[in-house]
């Protein structure tokens, strides 16, 4: 994942299909931070007072927004960070699912749970809001990733302070306007462009209750830390290298376009892509050919027509000479590359690649590589492939493939992640939760324990 603390070169777009920088953004003043945080605080007094019937009347039109402008949303994601126009129309319908989701089930989510007392009276948990949060975001779904945190915690009563990455500048804009045209009032939701060290003055103001990132692990723990020290309740969302294991097929084709399809969504800059792809002996050379082929013929194409058979820029001139960089010390180091070729104009394109023969000594085996590399394994036993699959510091998500079901879910049931599928990349939807365990982070998003994370659970007891 992105480093979401402020780059060298401040918030600005700069387009990767071209290297050019297009608009600079100033940072915000320290005065300025300042009056963000007190129009949230007096933002949270108000929003809290609301019905949670009313605040989720004006989250649906939050998410009727996100339906009715996704082409205009999607053309400024495909500038910022190369997102294909189609995914950012896609992404643009997810995020009104989202708001939608919580709008139609926070009331429900956040309704009173009775507890049976032994004392003589009724006792009761009641979900309260908590007050205001900061969310830091990421590039690589620059809507979605804010949709999931600020969806649930605005119906639920708390605010929203979004301090959004550096190459999105346009895209957390067009959020707060949006937030703005719905209704939602002054205050309750703030876009910032901050720096390192005001995100930490953010964090520690006593008007802050909790923060949210979703990064890479080095911005995970420097943030956790903040807010450690500061008492803070933190969710992180942080990397993932997905195993990703097929133990048997009955339609080989079907299998690479489904394996590819997934590793190439977004440019392969997703958190729960299916990094390491773990296949059994016996089907492994036809996999791996499948895969090549649809590498070598895959051509670069402009946002606008990306899709099959065409590949966006990543998100940036330094994410693709990091990716490539990774790419040479595997190989240095004895793996075998196909494709995988930075572009020689300054651009952010590097061509779909297979990257096999990968050894537990080799660096690329304990790395995330976030881009167009589908990286597989050979393996001759269940046993093996769970063991390979486990061997990672990584958790977040995985799937298994088989025909028999049964013996595909007996693996899924022993993957060490936060998110286990059969016979499916993942599972996915504003209902179903997303997030991980070891060093992908903890908490979780979506469905209805992403309203559990930043709520009071009150206690509520009445006597007889």
């Amino acid at each position: 994942m992105s480093n979401v603390g402020s780059a060298a070169g401040g918030y600005r777009v700069e387009n990767p299909a071209t290297g050019e920088v297009v608009e600079k953004f100033d940072n915000a003043t320290d005065e300025e931070v300042q009056q963000i945080l007190e129009s949230a605080h007096k933002g949270y007094l108000s929003w809290r007072e609301k019905t949670i019937e009313e605040r989720a009347a004006i989250v649906n039109k939050v998410a009727a927004l996100f339906g009715e402008r996704k082409e205009e949303l999607a053309k400024i994601i495909a500038e910022e960070m190369g997102k294909p126009t189609a995914e950012g129309e896609e992404e643009a319908e997810f995020c009104e699912a989202i708001f939608n989701y919580y709008a139609d089930n926070g009331p429900k989510f956040a309704a009173d749970e009775p507890i049976e007392s032994f004392s003589g009276g009724k006792a009761f948990i009641q979900r309260r809001p908590v007050g205001t949060l900061l969310g830091i975001m990421p590039w690589n779904f620059p809507y979605y990733q804010v949709a999931r945190f600020a969806a649930p915690n605005l119906v639920l009563g708390n605010t929203i302070i979004l301090k959004h990455a550096e190459i999105c500048p346009r895209s957390s804009a067009k959020i707060a306007e949006l937030m703005k045209e719905a209704g939602i009032p002054e205050g309750v939701y703030s876009n910032v462009y901050a720096t390192h060290e005001q995100i930490e003055t953010i964090i520690a103001d006593d008007r802050v209750e909790g923060v949210s990132l979703t990064g890479s692990e080095r911005a995970g723990s420097a943030v956790a830390a903040t807010a450690g020290k500061y008492l803070k309740k933190a969710v992180l969302e942080l990397g993932g290298s997905d195993p990703y294991i097929i133990l048997d097929t009955d339609d080989m084709n079907e299998a690479v376009d489904t394996a590819w399809g997934t590793r190439l969504y977004n440019t392969g800059q997703v958190c729960n892509a299916n990094k390491r792809m773990i296949v059994m002996d016996d089907i492994y050379d036809d996999f791996v050919s499948g895969l090549t082929e649809r590498a070598q013929s895959w051509e670069k194409g402009a946002p606008a027509e990306a899709g099959d058979g065409k590949y966006s820029p990543l998100s940036s001139r330094s994410a693709a000479e990091n990716l490539r960089k990774q790419l040479d010390r595997a190989v240095e180091q004895g793996a075998t590359l196909v494709g995988g070729e930075l572009a020689a104009d300054g651009s952010a394109y590097v061509s779909p690649a297979v990257l096999t023969g990968v050894t537990s000594e080799m660096d690329a085996y304990r790395e995330e590589l976030f881009g167009p590399v589908a990286t597989v394994y050979k393996v001759s036993s269940d046993d093996e492939a769970l063991a390979l699959a486990n061997d990672s510091r990584f958790g977040l998500g995985g799937a298994v493939f088989a025909k028999d079901e049964e013996r595909a879910a007996k693996l899924a049931q022993r993957l060490d992640v936060g998110m286990s599928n059969v016979n499916t990349p993942a599972g996915e939807g504003a209902e179903i939760p997303f997030g991980g365990t070891k060093r992908s982070g903890f908490g979780r998003e979506l469905g209805p324990y992403g309203m559990d994370e930043f709520v009071n659970k009150r206690m509520y007891y009445v006597a007889d």
